[in-house]
This record gives C-alpha cells, sequence and structure tokens, in this order.
C-alpha cells in the first residue's frame, strides 16, 4: 500500500496504480478510514458513509458489489448490456440518496433541538480547535462529565453539549465539536454540516489551542481560516493554551513545591505577554479552569443590551427570562404591567423590542 499526504484526482489514482501494480490510498482517503472507525453516533455512521460514498463513486472499479447488501429493498436485475460497473455506480447512487433522505431527519431533529435551546435562552459556548487538542477533556472538566476523550486524531465526531456553571451562577451551554485539520476534505465540511452548525450557534467561542504542538502557530491559523470560512470569524473568541502541565513534570517535586498552577498560570502569561483573552491551562489536571470560566463571563456581560421595557401581565413568562437570563437594575410595578430596566443578551432583544418603552 503507498499512502499520498495530498488529494489525488481519481485519474491520477487509477493511473499510479495501474504504473506500480499497489493500492493508493490518498489524504482524504486516510482521514474518511480514521472518521469510519470513530463514527459511534447513528447520525456519525451516517455523515461518515455519505463522505465515503461520494469520495469513492467517481474512483469505482469492479469491487463494490457488497453495496447490494446495504441498499435497503435491493434493486432490479441488470439491465440489457449494462456492465457490473455500471450496475456498482447505481447502486452507490441510490445508496447516496438514500442517506441523504436519512440525514435530513436527522439535521431535522437537531434544529427542532437548537430552537428549543433558543427558547431556553441559555448561553452556548462552543469549543473548538485542531483534532487532538484536548477539547473533550476540556468539557469533561468543566462539566464532571465522562465524554469519550482519548489521545488519538478525531475521536470526537458527533457534538457533545453539557450545562456548566460560571463563577457567579450563570448557566451555560459548553459544546464539544469535530475537531479541525489542515486542508479539511471538502466531502467532511459537507458531511458534517451538523457539528459545524453548532459553532454558528455559539455565543461565545473558546479555540482550544495544544499550547505544546511543535506546530501550534499552523493549526492556530487552521483553526482561524475554518472559522473564516464558516463565516464566524467575529464571534467573541478566547484561546485556552493547553497542555501546559507538560511544560512543568517536575511538579510536585521536593524542588518545585512552591510552584502552584496559579504561579504557572501568571508566569506564563507574563512571558508570552498574553492578554485577557488568553487563558494558560490544563484540561488533564484541571489548572486555569476557573480563570478560563471567568473570561468566559466577562466575555458573555460585553454581550449584553440595556433595554427598558414594560411587559404586560399576559406575558409574565418574559418577565420570569429577565430574571433568569439577565440582569435587571430596576423594576416596578403598574396598572399596565411590569416596567423593568437592565440587560439582556443581545440573541434575546427581539422577544423585548415591541414593548420598549
Amino acid at each position: 500500500m503507498l499512502m499520498f499526504d495530498e488529494e489525488l484526482t481519481p485519474t491520477q489514482q487509477r493511473n499510479l496504480e495501474e504504473a506500480l501494480n499497489t493500492k493508493i490510498i490518498d489524504r482524504t482517503g486516510v482521514i474518511l478510514d480514521i472518521f469510519a472507525r470513530h463514527a459511534q453516533t447513528r447520525e456519525g455512521r451516517l455523515q461518515v458513509e455519505l463522505a465515503q460514498l461520494e469520495y469513492r463513486l467517481p474512483r469505482l472499479t469492479r469491487m463494490w458489489t457488497h453495496l447490494s447488501r446495504q441498499t435497503a429493498g435491493g434493486v432490479g436485475l441488470r439491465g440489457p448490456g449494462e456492465t457490473q460497473l455500471e450496475v456498482d455506480r447505481r447502486r452507490a447512487k441510490e445508496r447516496i440518496t438514500k442517506l441523504k433522505d436519512d440525514l435530513k431527519d436527522v439535521h431535522a431533529h437537531r434544529e427542532l433541538y437548537r430552537q428549543k435551546r433558543r427558547r431556553e435562552g441559555l448561553p452556548i459556548i462552543a469549543l473548538v480547535g485542531y483534532t487532538n487538542a484536548g477539547k473533550s477533556t476540556l468539557l469533561n472538566a468543566l462539566s464532571n462529565s465522562s465524554v469519550k476523550a482519548e489521545n488519538v486524531l478525531f475521536a470526537t465526531l458527533d457534538p457533545t453539549t453539557r450545562q456548566v456553571s460560571l463563577p457567579e451562577g450563570q448557566a451555560v451551554l459548553v459544546t464539544d465539536t469535530v475537531g479541525f485539520i489542515q486542508r479539511l476534505p471538502t466531502q467532511l465540511v459537507a458531511a458534517f454540516r451538523a457539528t459545524l452548525e453548532e459553532i454558528q450557534d455559539a455565543d461565545v467561542i473558546v479555540h482550544v489551542l495544544d499550547l505544546t504542538h511543535p506546530n501550534a502557530e499552523e493549526q492556530s491559523q487552521t483553526v482561524d481560516e475554518v472559522l473564516r470560512d464558516l463565516g464566524v470569524a467575529d464571534k467573541p473568541r478566547i484561546v485556552a493554551l493547553n497542555k501546559i502541565d507538560t511544560l512543568f513534570p517536575e511538579i510536585g517535586s521536593a524542588n518545585e513545591q512552591e510552584m502552584t498552577p496559579q504561579t504557572i498560570s501568571a508566569q506564563l502569561s507574563q512571558d508570552l505577554e498574553l492578554g485577557t483573552t488568553q487563558v494558560p491551562i490544563s484540561a488533564h489536571r484541571g489548572w486555569g479552569l476557573d480563570a478560563l470560566l471567568k473570561q468566559v463571563q466577562e466575555t458573555l456581560s460585553h454581550n449584553l443590551a440595556a433595554v427598558n421595557v414594560l411587559i404586560p401581565y399576559q406575558s409574565s413568562e418574559l418577565v420570569s427570562l429577565f430574571h433568569e437570563k439577565g440582569i435587571i437594575e430596576r423594576e416596578e410595578h403598574s396598572e399596565g404591567g411590569t416596567h423593568i430596566e437592565g440587560k439582556i443578551p443581545k440573541r434575546l432583544l427581539s422577544l423585548y423590542s415591541i414593548y420598549s418603552s
């Protein structure tokens, strides 16, 4: 077998196999195989199979008769003069159509779930980053959960959401997303639309960066490029510089007892001249998580809008929502309803705009 760290056209791949008399796999094929190994949920398996079929369809040779077992209900008899390759291609196209229909149902269900979250008004924090940067480990550390987290590429394929409390008690939803990679295959960008939509819904993006990786700068640039491609580059962003514990393996020894996670973070911030939106952390050891949540809280506060509203008593649910999601500076009751001055998340403005006074 021969692997190329480049995308090959179907013709290039076929010519190389004939010339070298060996199996050829390009970069996209390798990534798709990794995804297939890690797909656990129904949605993940559907997405991976669709991406694989769309990738392999133009590369079809006489080796795909196994698709007849996958196509529900089977297919008709071979037509006059139809070659086996044509049969395989037809079966592949039928399967692609079936997968797209199934994924439409999955996406519709996920959209209903997102609409429910929007009505609840909880801020959404999306964890993004290069694959294997530690996003799932960070989600587990913040929420005391047990989301699958492994030291492998693309351990997370489906978005996972957990509720987390900020230092002042405000509840937020933190979502772990699929990891990015340089030169992300176009088939995967399209197939994993659902997980990327989670990023577009986020109020704040936390970019988890493996500070210790030798290609950290390139990986950071890759994440920036993907976020720009998704149209979310202008969203509020915090960079969590992860795995700082590996820089200080001597912590806890007799000679380094005076060193603490707090002093390490402070020293790193000074040495690297970090801004307030860059927070050194260790998701594995739990270092710097309080500082990260505090920064999330401060960032969310900048997304609040001042309002002065008179809410009629028949819309009392909006008063309850204001108490839960907003900051009330003054509240009075009158014949016309409840008069409130305060701040609410900008995403909820449309609910209150008609009651402005």
